[in-house]
C-alpha cells in the first residue's frame, strides 16, 4: 500500500507552529498509534466509538499532510456509518502499515526540513 504525504500541508503546519513543530509532530504520530489502536479495540465491539476514532484519526492525519492515511481512515468512519463492516474491517487491515508509513514519512521529512 502507497503511503502519501502532502509537503505543503507540513510546511504550512510548519509556518504555524514555529519552534512547536517538531513536538507536534512527534505527538502527532503518537497519536495516530493510539487512535489505530482504539479503532481496532471497538470496531467489533462498539461501532459509535469505531467512528469517533476514525475520524479523530482522519482529521489528525489530514492536518499533518497525512493523506493516505487519512483517507484509510475517511473510508472506515464512512463504511461503518453505512453498516458496511465488511469493508470496514477490510480497511482496517491496512491502519498500521498506513499509522507505520506515515511515522517514517514524517520523521524524515521533519529530520529533512528542521
Amino acid at each position: 500500500m502507497n503511503v502519501t504525504i502532502d509537503e505543503d500541508a507540513l510546511e504550512s503546519m510548519q509556518s504555524l507552529l514555529g519552534e512547536q513543530f517538531v513536538d507536534t509532530v512527534v505527538f502527532c504520530c503518537s497519536e495516530f498509534e493510539r487512535l489505530e489502536s482504539e479503532v481496532m479495540l471497538t470496531l467489533h465491539i462498539d461501532r459509535q466509538a469505531a467512528i469517533r476514532h476514525a475520524h479523530s484519526l482522519k482529521s489528525n492525519a489530514a492536518q499533518f499532510g497525512a493523506i493516505s492515511l487519512s483517507n484509510v481512515a475517511r473510508a472506515i468512519e464512512q463504511s461503518l456509518m453505512q453498516d458496511d463492516f465488511a469493508m470496514a474491517k477490510e480497511m482496517a487491515d491496512n491502519l498500521a502499515e498506513q499509522v507505520a508509513g506515515s511515522k517514517v514519512r514524517l520523521q524524515a521529512w521533519v529530520d529533512a526540513n528542521s
